[in-house]
């Protein structure tokens, strides 16, 4: 039974479970941003060797968690105020346009969206990072459903930022997922209307800046007045 036990974790390749293990971390806030992840630490928490190590790092850095600087070592990135509002005016401007390709061109919205909604419900309260999770793959699966790869990809790229972002909001605000909640059947529904009109004025709200994330942000230095937003 131990031996089995002992078996399990292996089931996946080193370098794939450091990488799940070290950006979990990153996005739950443990490892937060401009502290230091030491390789040793993460190779004896893992019980692997610094190859993997070294190979989730590279990874890591690819999808803009780390930084890996020259005999300093692995650098968590911190997400600033100005990238924050840069990635929200980035997420208009691509789920706009898939919102009007969808109802122009009346898209089959995917069913896929609405199981995801189901399953961000049966979410324990307080667990953010599986929300957040999902949250991603809400989102991406509606860029996906035009069949643009490298749209797809594009949007693929924002992942990194959009989940530490979320992570961020939701924990300073956990009474922010009902409101997520009502906008994402919102969305759908005025997606499966093919109503562009109703659609795009769900996702504008949507996607506005939260004050109360962004001023905790390097670099912050937005108006006051600014309004919040999922």
């Amino acid at each position: 039974m131990k031996r089995r036990e002992a078996q399990e974790p292996a089931a996946k390749p080193a370098r794939e479970r450091v990488y799940l293990h070290v950006r979990e971390q990153i996005l739950r806030g443990r490892f937060v941003g401009g502290s230091f992840i030491e390789e040793e630490q993460i190779s004896s928490v893992m019980g692997v060797s610094r190859t993997p190590v070294r190979e989730a790092f590279h990874r890591l850095e690819a999808e803009r968690f780390i930084d890996l600087l020259p005999r300093r070592g692995a650098l968590v990135r911190q997400v600033t105020a100005q990238e924050l509002a840069d990635l929200y005016e980035t997420r208009r401007m691509i789920e706009g346009y898939a919102v009007a390709r969808i109802c122009q061109q009346k898209i089959a919205v995917p069913v896929e969206m609405a199981v995801i909604l189901d399953e961000i419900e049966n979410v324990a309260g307080g667990d953010h990072f599986e929300r957040v999770e999902l949250n991603r793959r809400f989102h991406f699966t509606m860029i996906a459903a035009l069949g643009n790869d490298v749209l797809s990809e594009l949007y693929q790229s924002l992942g990194s930022r959009q989940q530490r972002v979320a992570m961020t909001a939701l924990s300073a605000d956990p009474n922010r997922i009902d409101r997520i909640r009502i906008e994402h059947h919102a969305l759908l529904a005025a997606l499966n209307e093919h109503n562009e009109i109703k659609a795009r004025a769900v996702l504008e709200q949507h996607l506005r800046p939260v004050v109360g994330v962004v001023s905790r942000l390097p670099g912050y230095a937005f108006a006051a007045g600014d309004d919040d937003a999922a």
